[in-house]
């Protein structure tokens, strides 16, 4: 039995149907599931529990062997922000690992995690992936760039539906994007090769583009081109600071969109390609014509 955290996210849908078409039998662990309706001939269970319920939390990984975390706190209507999820959240998963027996334990953390890293949720990944390391379970951490799927909602959407958008920041400074699907591949390789156990494994994308050409990608592609509104730093600062009593998670993200907007966030996809030919590095073009297809897109 694996069982899934976050398994009805963007990166979990797509995760489900590859592990149950290789024969697993898949518990989803979600705040929001709908308990008790099995799906895919009965081979997927739905528990609706929030992570910070220890004993919910305790008799969903009864019978587990794998436990894959899915779990984010930075983004989404109902986003309770990286320090109660990414943190939090994954501490009582890897501990709860360990009291019920589980055996291997996959982290979907982020590339650049770090300790001192300017951005909160890479700061909040890297304190699990530090306790999962120090747990004694077997382990393996996959840390994929920004995804494509989450940014072309914020700013690809707004210009399909609307005929414009809006970029925090400057719009100039590259940042590498990865497609869900490719995330999804490697989590499926990282449950089922036990050579990946122990192995910390970047998972980029195949292009760094700035905001301004992630843009401009969903415009060629999509036939939607329009103006963009860019949010000048020092605005977002003033934001960030009068949000951060009153919404702490919005001022979070803020901060995020002030960082990507200067720091280096490029990445390399060549070691995921020698690591794992036979997944394709999805191109943003490519991912954007499976999110908008024609028929969807008004005139």
């Amino acid at each position: 039995m694996i069982l899934l955290a976050g398994g009805t996210g963007t990166l979990g849908r797509r995760v489900v149907p590859l592990l149950v078409a290789r024969g697993f039998d898949i518990r989803i662990l979600a705040r929001h599931a709908e308990v008790g309706t099995p799906n895919d001939d009965g081979k997927v269970q739905m528990v609706a529990a929030d992570i910070r319920d220890r004993p919910a939390v305790d008799a969903a990984m009864t019978g587990v062997d794998t436990v894959v975390s899915m779990i984010q706190g930075f983004g989404g209507a109902s986003a309770l922000g990286p320090q109660v999820v990414d943190r939090d959240g994954n501490l009582a998963l890897i501990q709860a690992a360990v009291a019920n027996g589980v055996t291997h334990f996959v982290l979907v953390s982020v590339i650049q995690a770090s300790a001192q890293h300017p951005i909160e949720l890479f700061r909040m990944k890297f304190i699990a992936e530090t306790a999962l390391r120090a747990s004694g379970l077997s382990w393996t951490i996959l840390r994929p760039t920004a995804s494509m799927e989450t940014w072309l909602g914020v700013v690809g959407r707004p210009l399909v539906e609307g005929g414009r958008t809006r970029i925090f920041g400057r719009g100039q400074n590259p940042i590498n994007f990865v497609a869900a699907d490719d995330v999804a591949r490697f989590v499926e390789m990282a449950v089922t090769d036990p050579a990946l156990r122990m192995s910390v494994i970047d998972v980029a994308g195949p292009a760094n583009l700035t905001f301004d050409q992630f843009v401009a990608v969903v415009g060629e592609v999509t036939g939607r081109a329009g103006p963009i509104d860019h949010v000048p730093p020092a605005v977002l600062r003033i934001l960030a600071t009068v949000l951060g009593p009153v919404r702490p998670v919005m001022a979070g993200q803020i901060r995020t969109a002030l960082v990507m907007d200067d720091q280096d966030m490029r990445a390399d996809a060549e070691p995921r390609q020698r690591l794992a030919p036979s997944i394709p590095a999805t191109p943003l073009a490519e991912v954007v014509r499976r999110t908008f297809p024609p028929e969807s897109i008004s005139a």
